[in-house]
C-alpha cells in the first residue's frame, strides 16, 4: 500500500500520521520525489482500510499494491535511482561501461587491460577471482591472490572494480571492491542476499539463465529487505532453445524491469552471446531499448585466455566498439561520465 501525500505538507502532521501508521505493525519507506511524496507501507496490509487514510487533511490518495515485491517497485519510487560509484553515475540518464577480462590471470595481464579499457573510455573495470564453472575441472580463479591482482589494477589506473561474490563467508575480503557482483548461478542464493543486504556499496544483480523477470526482482527485494537499496540489474541473457548463440539476449527484459522497478539496469552482451563478432550489434540494440550501462570483456591475449576467450574482445576491437557505443549512447540522451 503507498500512501501519496499533498504539497507542501507540515512536517509534524507527516510524523503523526507516521506514527499511527506503525502502530499497525507495519513498517514505512517515505520517498520524496520531485512531483511527488510518497509513504509505503511495507508488511501485512491485509487488514488495513485504506479509507482510513483517506479522510486524513494531508493526503492525496491511497493505492495497493498488488505486486510482492514493494522496495523495489517503481510505485514505491517514482523516480529512477541513480548509482553513484567513485562519482561514475548508472541510472537516472547516467551510462556506463564495465570493461575488462573474465577472469584475473596476472598483474601484467591485469594492468594492460585497465589501461587499454580507461583509455577507450570504459569508467569501471570487471575482472573475476572467483569463478562458477560448469566443469569442476574448468579453471575456477585465482581466488584471494586474484582479488589482490584485482585491487592492483585498481590503485594502478583509478578505476572502480567489480567482482563476483561465491559466499557469504567471502564478504570480508570485498572490503576494497566497489561494486560486488552477484552472479547468474547465485541470484537465488538467499543466504548470500541476505547478507548483502547488509553491506554499504553497490550490488550487480545478473540474471539467472532460467530465471523469470519477477524472480529476479524478488531477488534484488532479498537484498533492499536488508537494507540495502544500491541495486544494479543486469541482464546476461537466458537460456532457451537456441543453440546458434551461447544465451538468448533478452532485450525486452530491459524496458520491463525499467517500467516495473526504478533500478538501473545494464547488460551484459558477451555472456549473451558467447561470439565476440555478436558484442558490437547487441551492445547499440541494447542502448537503443533503454539500458543504463553495458558489461563487456576485454583480453589482451583472447586466444589464450583462460576462461571464455570466444567472447573476449580485444583492446583494439573494444576501442572500435566504445567510439559506436558513445555516439549510440548521446543520440539516445545519455551522458557518459
Amino acid at each position: 500500500m503507498i500512501i501519496l501525500l499533498k504539497r507542501n505538507v507540515e512536517r509534524s502532521k507527516v510524523d503523526e500520521l507516521l506514527r499511527r501508521i506503525h502502530a499497525m505493525n507495519v513498517q514505512t519507506q517515505e520517498v520524496h520525489g520531485v512531483q511527488e511524496s510518497i509513504i509505503g507501507l511495507i508488511g501485512d496490509t491485509s487488514a488495513i482500510d485504506p479509507e482510513d487514510f483517506k479522510s486524513i487533511d494531508i493526503v492525496a490518495k491511497v493505492k495497493r499494491i498488488q505486486e510482492p515485491y514493494k522496495k523495489a517497485n517503481r510505485k514505491f519510487h517514482p523516480d529512477d535511482t541513480i548509482i553513484d560509484v567513485c562519482g561514475r553515475k548508472i541510472g537516472g540518464g547516467h551510462f556506463q561501461v564495465i570493461a575488462g577480462p573474465c577472469s584475473v590471470e596476472s598483474r601484467e595481464q591485469m594492468i594492460s587491460v585497465a589501461d587499454s579499457v580507461k583509455a577507450s573510455g570504459a569508467g569501471l573495470m570487471r575482472g573475476g577471482a572467483f569463478k562458477p564453472r560448469t566443469s569442476p575441472y574448468a579453471f575456477q580463479g585465482l581466488r584471494e591472490e586474484g582479488l589482490q591482482l584485482l585491487l592492483e589494477a585498481k590503485k594502478h589506473s583509478g578505476m572502480p572494480i567489480v567482482t563476483e561474490i561465491m559466499d557469504k563467508s567471502h564478504l570480508p575480503l570485498f572490503d576494497d571492491v566497489d561494486i560486488i557482483q552477484v552472479g547468474a548461478r547465485n541470484m537465488q542464493n538467499f543466504e548470500l542476499l541476505k547478507a548483502l543486504g547488509k553491506v554499504n556499496k553497490p550490488i550487480l544483480l545478473k540474471r539467472g539463465l532460467s530465471s523469470t523477470l519477477d524472480e529476479l526482482i524478488m531477488s534484488a527485494e532479498y537484498i533492499m529487505a536488508g537494507g540495502n537499496e544500491n541495486i544494479i540489474f543486469c541482464e546476461r541473457g537466458i537460456r532457451t532453445f537456441e543453440t546458434a548463440t551461447r544465451n538468448t539476449l533478452d532485450l525486452s527484459a530491459i524496458p520491463i524491469l525499467k517500467q516495473r522497478t526504478h533500478l538501473p539496469v545494464i547488460v551484459d552482451p558477451s555472456h549473451a552471446a558467447g561470439i565476440r563478432s555478436l558484442v558490437e550489434p547487441l551492445s547499440m540494440a541494447a542502448i537503443a531499448v533503454g539500458a543504463d550501462g553495458l558489461i563487456i570483456e576485454v583480453h589482451n591475449d583472447p586466444a589464450h585466455a583462460l576462461c571464455d576467450g570466444a567472447q573476449s574482445l580485444t583492446p583494439d576491437s573494444f576501442d572500435e566498439t566504445m567510439q559506436k557505443v558513445k555516439k549510440t549512447v548521446e543520440f539516445f540522451g545519455k551522458t557518459m561520465d
